[in-house]
């Protein structure tokens, strides 16, 4: 896949215009995390500070905006373990359209709560990606209505491309950029917008050891699809997806750099310091890249950072209040 295979820049400027004013333009907060120095400065984009909790109300958002007006009118329909579900919602909410959301069962309740919270009717379902994806379809059929995906679409990626974009208007001098992957959508926009907007920053993805079909696919170079038994046994249910898709696949294998996966205690770790050190609420899934991060640091990966600043993307913050309480009394390493 060559450069032109990318979204042209101008795309991802559109998109970035047809969700302003529906997203909030996330800061880079400073961490003060080991490792970091004056010379190598670490900083945390905080997509948990969104108004549904986590980036995925981007790519929603710009999914409905580039609905024919008729067919948004009918409604829309997904499936999404969580966060993209409180996105399509918020989303379908503030265009006055209605939706239904196909959860699998195992999904944390708080998100399954905050989903039914914007107004979306919510069908639970089996915990694999046929089972949602099959579910979600017969819906849409019947309802007449259209099927949100949740990642492999162009306009998806295009929204999320939106983070992107912002980052390099913040800091245009970034070296490296570690982000979390699940279905790929979050990890290909980024990587679509910097590439376009000329960015050479080393481009990381992150994944569980539990659940590492991504970088299986990277390495090997064609989509590897994890059964739902593997991947559903890690804490971060943000990237239970079972396999990338193919729009995500192709951008990620040609434009990233490489891949770092995690341990279990790793991501609870990263989880509680962010909860302990820097003040925010962040869910396993968006402590992946601080996980990866001290993975690098400690030489402990396969790759290494390049010297100079480095942005660890934080996915979102949904978690259930047992578990805050559980990661604030966590000891870990500073």
């Amino acid at each position: 896949m060559d450069r032109m295979a990318l979204p042209s820049l101008d795309e991802l400027e559109a998109a970035r215009e047809r969700i302003r004013g529906r997203v909030r333009h996330t800061p880079l907060l400073s961490l003060c995390v080991a490792g970091a120095t004056s010379d190598r400065p670490v900083y945390a984009k905080p997509e948990n500070l969104q108004r549904t909790g986590s980036f995925k109300i981007r790519g929603a958002s710009h999914f409905l905006a580039r609905m024919d007006g008729a067919a948004r009118a009918r409604g829309v329909v997904t499936h999404s373990s969580g966060n993209h579900a409180q996105g399509v919602a918020a989303a379908a909410h503030d265009w006055g359209t209605s939706a239904l959301v196909v959860i699998p069962e195992g999904a944390p309740p708080v998100k399954v709560e905050r989903t039914r919270a914007w107004g979306a009717e919510v069908v639970r379902c089996a915990n694999t990606s046929a089972d949602r994806v099959g579910t979600a379809e017969r819906y849409a059929r019947e309802r007449n209505a259209t099927l949100v995906p949740p990642f492999d679409h162009p306009w998806i990626i295009a929204g999320q491309a939106s983070i992107g974009l912002e980052l390099h208007d913040d800091l245009a001098d970034a070296a490296n950029v570690v982000v979390c992957v699940g279905g790929g959508g979050l990890l290909a926009g980024i990587t679509a917008s910097l590439r376009r907007r000329g960015s050479t920053a080393q481009i990381v993805g992150v994944e569980p050891i539990l659940a590492a079909d991504a970088s299986a696919s990277f390495d090997t170079g064609a989509v590897v699809e994890w059964p739902a038994a593997l991947v559903t046994r890690t804490v971060a249910d943000g990237v239970r997806t079972q396999a990338l898709g193919a729009l995500t696949f192709a951008i990620i294998q040609a434009h990233v750099d490489g891949f770092v996966t995690v341990s279990e205690d790793e991501i609870l770790d990263a989880a509680a310091w962010y909860a302990r050190d820097a003040k925010l609420v962040v869910e396993p899934t968006g402590a992946l890249t601080l996980a990866a991060y001290r993975r690098l640091i400690a030489g402990d990966a396969a790759m290494a950072l390049r010297p100079g600043p480095t942005v660890l993307l934080v996915s979102g913050g949904n978690l259930e209040p047992s578990q805050l309480s559980a990661l604030a009394v966590r000891q870990v390493p500073s």
